[in-house]
C-alpha cells in the first residue's frame, strides 16, 4: 500500500472505513506509528532496585523493562538471542539474571549474555556469534517518573514530543504532597473486540456519555435521592456527572496538540465529583500541599483542571483521580487496556482510596461504565465491517478549531470531534513518512 492510497483514506471531516478494519493496514500501523512513536511504558516506581522488572508490550514486540545494576532502566527485547524462546513470560518480579527455560542462556540485567551452558560445543565465540545478547530498544527516556522509549534510534527528542502535553505530567506529579507519585493497587486489564484507536477516541469524547451511560446515570439518581445517603460514594459521583447538563460539556475545554495528543481541560469543575473545600480530607492534603509548594503554589495546582489526556498512541491518563492507562492493540479488531492506579506520596490515606474506588468504577471489570464502552466500541467494530458504508464523518464543529501560539488547537466547544481529527492527522503523518 502505498503514500497516495493511505492518503486518500482521511479527509478533513472524515475517515475511510477501512482504517479500522484493514489488517495490512494495521500491519503497517504497528511499523510506522507504534515502530516510531515515542510509547507509555510505565513508571519508575515499578522497577524501584536493580533487578526489579516488569514486561510488557510495544506494537508487536514483546520488552523486559528492567533496572540496571548502575540505576538506569532498560528497555529489552524479550527474545533469546539463540533460539528465539521468550525469555521472561512473568508480568512482574526481581532478578538479578535473566535465565532463558529453554537451553539456559543467561543475560545480565542490561541484556549483556553472561552464561551459555556447555558453551565449548559451538564453533565460534557464542557472544560474538549472537551479536553480545538481548536487543535493546534505541531510545528509552523518562519524563516526571514516567517511563518512555521508542524502538526507532530516529525522531523527536520525548520533550519535543511530549510539547505542551508534558503541563498535563506536571499537573499529575505536582499534586503530590511530597513531589512525587507511584503505581500501586496492581493492574486493572480488560479486551475488547475492536480497533485500538476507538478507545483513544473515546476518552475525549464529551458527547457520549449521557447517551451510552444513560443507565449507570439513571442507577446514580435513584442512589442519590434525599435520604439514600450515598451521595458521598465516589462511584456514584463519577456516574452522576456522566449526566451533567448539556452545557457543562459544551465549555469543556478540548485542546489537540502535535503528534495526535490532546486533552480535556475546565472539567469536574463542580461538587459533583472533587471533593468539597471544607471536607476534612481535602482540608488536610491541601495543607499538606501547601507546606510544599506555599499557598500560591498549592492554589495554582488545584486550579488546574485536566482530565483526560491522550499521549497519542499509547495511553490516556488523568490527575485529578491518578489513573494511567496503556493501550495495546493485538490485532486490527482486538485490544487490551492495562489500567494503573497512582498514590501521591503525602496524601492522606483516603485519598488513595479514593483513587482505587474511582479506578474500580471507570475500569474494573465489573464497572457500569466500563462495560458501556466496550459494548459500543465492539458495535461499532462490527458496523464499520459493512461495506457498503464506506465514510466514517468526524465533522463535529469542524472549522470552530481556534489555533493558539503554542502551536494548539483548541476545539470550538469542548463536543468538538477535533481530538479525532487530530489523531488522523498524526496517522497520516505517520503512515505516509518515508521509511
Amino acid at each position: 500500500m502505498n503514500a497516495r492510497s493511505i492518503k486518500d483514506l482521511v479527509r478533513s471531516d472524515r475517515v475511510h472505513r477501512t482504517v479500522y478494519t484493514d489488517p495490512v493496514l494495521f500491519e503497517l500501523e504497528m511499523d510506522r506509528i507504534f515502530g516510531r512513536a515515542w510509547l507509555v511504558l510505565g513508571h519508575e516506581s515499578q522497577v524501584r532496585s536493580p533487578g526489579d522488572f516488569f514486561t510488557t508490550r510495544m506494537g508487536r514486540e514483546s520488552v523486559i523493562v528492567i533496572r540496571h545494576t548502575d540505576e538506569t532502566v532498560r528497555v529489552l527485547v524479550n527474545r533469546c538471542v539463540h533460539r528465539g524462546a521468550r525469555v521472561c513470560e512473568a508480568a512482574t518480579g526481581s532478578a538479578r539474571e535473566l535465565v532463558c527455560s529453554y537451553h539456559g542462556w543467561t543475560y545480565a540485567t542490561d541484556g549483556s549474555l553472561c552464561g551459555v551452558p556447555r558453551a565449548d560445543g559451538y564453533d565460534r565465540p557464542v557472544a560474538e556469534t549472537v551479536g553480545g545478547g538481548l536487543a535493546r530498544v534505541p531510545r528509552v527516556d523518562v519524563y516526571r517518573g514516567f517511563l518512555f522509549a521508542s524502538l526507532s534510534a530516529d525522531g523527536p527528542s520525548l520533550l519535543d514530543f511530549l510539547g505542551p502535553l508534558r503541563a498535563s505530567f506536571d499537573d499529575f506529579v505536582e499534586r503530590a504532597p511530597d513531589g512525587e507519585v507511584e503505581v500501586a493497587g496492581g493492574v486493572l486489564k480488560h479486551a475488547y473486540q475492536g480497533n485500538w484507536k476507538l478507545v483513544l477516541e473515546n476518552h475525549n469524547d464529551a458527547v457520549h456519555p449521557a447517551f451510552v451511560h444513560a443507565s449507570s446515570i439513571w442507577a446514580a439518581r435513584e442512589q442519590s435521592a434525599p435520604g439514600t445517603g450515598a451521595y458521598s460514594e465516589i462511584g456514584v459521583r463519577q456516574m452522576l456527572q456522566n449526566g451533567a447538563p448539556w452545557e457543562v460539556w459544551e465549555n469543556t475545554g478540548l485542546w489537540g496538540a502535535a503528534y495526535g495528543h490532546s486533552w480535556m481541560g475546565d472539567y469536574h469543575d463542580d461538587s459533583r465529583l472533587v471533593p468539597a473545600l471544607d471536607h476534612p480530607v481535602f482540608v488536610e492534603y491541601r495543607a499538606t500541599l501547601e507546606r510544599r509548594l506555599g499557598r500560591d503554589g498549592a492554589a495554582r495546582v488545584l486550579a488546574e483542571l485536566r482530565w483526560n489526556s491522550i499521549v497519542y498512541p499509547s495511553s490516556s491518563f488523568m490527575s485529578q483521580f491518578r489513573q494511567l492507562r496503556i493501550v495495546h492493540p493485538i490485532a486490527v479488531d482486538r485490544t487490551v487496556v492495562h489500567a494503573y492506579s497512582f498514590r501521591l506520596k503525602g496524601a492522606p490515606e483516603q485519598m488513595f482510596r479514593d483513587t482505587i474506588a474511582f479506578a474500580n468504577v471507570v475500569n474494573g471489570t465489573g464497572s457500569p461504565v466500563l462495560t458501556d464502552d466496550l459494548e459500543v466500541y465492539e458495535r461499532t467494530q462490527r458496523g464499520l465491517g459493512e461495506p457498503r458504508a464506506e465514510w466514517v464523518y468526524l465533522g463535529r464543529r469542524h472549522g470552530g478549531d481556534v489555533p493558539h501560539r503554542d502551536g494548539t488547537l483548541r476545539g470550538g466547544t469542548g463536543t468538538s470531534e477535533i481530538h479525532i481529527r487530530n489523531q488522523f492527522a498524526a496517522w497520516l503523518e505517520y503512515m505516509t513518512a518515508e521509511p
